[in-house]
């Protein structure tokens, strides 16, 4: 059975995207990915038209198998460092799953705590999704901002949170690539990263939808 939900909306919309994924698995050459973590390394170079991410794109053992766990769950929240990918991600693909978009960053009280401490929005915004007991059990997708990674990171470590995957995706040049080699030392918790500078919100969005399309196929076979 084909999806419904998680696809393009259009006929025309679903043929470019069709041949587009299958430019990409002619174009690609060999790579060390399951046929699980595939699909979304794909929906990745698709985004950025960068076959640099077969190779950049690295996996938690059970990071496939958690992400998807968490949408077929329903209710689960997507905490994200920046706005961007809230506003990117497909709401009617999260409304079949239930679920939720959150980010903290530009709240007030937020800035004014990055400023009293001298620290980034970021820091303080995680810090706060955390007493919100809003990043338990959720897909966290990072982006933008390496300090929300390194925070994030810290609070698994020292404060024994335990989101359900971490999408760890921040592009830039401080911080970035060891932000994400950071959270690759991490066996607590199933990540998604992407290796070096390269990165960013609309990869994380990409990460979460392939993540999406591959839980309504769930779905479809378990009905």
């Amino acid at each position: 059975m084909t999806n419904t939900i998680t696809e393009q909306l259009t006929a025309a919309g679903r043929a470019i995207e069709h041949d587009s994924f299958a430019v990409i698995d002619a174009e690609a050459g060999p790579h060390d990915y399951t046929d699980e973590q595939w699909p979304l390394v794909r929906r990745m170079i698709h985004a950025n038209a960068d076959f640099e991410f077969n190779g950049l794109t690295a996996f938690h053992p059970e990071a496939m198998q958690a992400g998807m766990r968490a949408v077929l769950k329903g209710g689960t929240p997507i905490v994200a460092d920046v706005e961007m990918i809230c506003v990117g991600l497909s709401k009617p693909r999260l409304k079949h799953f239930g679920l939720s978009t959150h980010q903290y960053i530009s709240d007030e009280d937020v800035i004014d705590a990055a400023r009293a401490e001298d620290t980034t929005r970021a820091v303080q915004a995680m810090r706060k999704a955390h007493r919100l007991g809003t990043l338990d059990g959720a897909i966290v997708g990072i982006g933008n901002a390496p300090t929300a990674l390194i925070e994030l990171v810290r609070l698994i470590r020292e404060e024994g949170v335990r989101p359900a995957l971490v999408v760890a995706m921040p592009v830039g040049f401080v911080s970035a690539a060891e932000s994400k080699d950071l959270m690759m030392t991490v066996s607590e918790v199933p990540w998604v990263a992407i290796r070096g500078r390269k990165g960013g919100s609309t990869l994380v969005v990409a990460a979460i939808h392939a993540m999406l399309s591959l839980a309504e196929a769930e779905q479809k076979k378990a009905a």
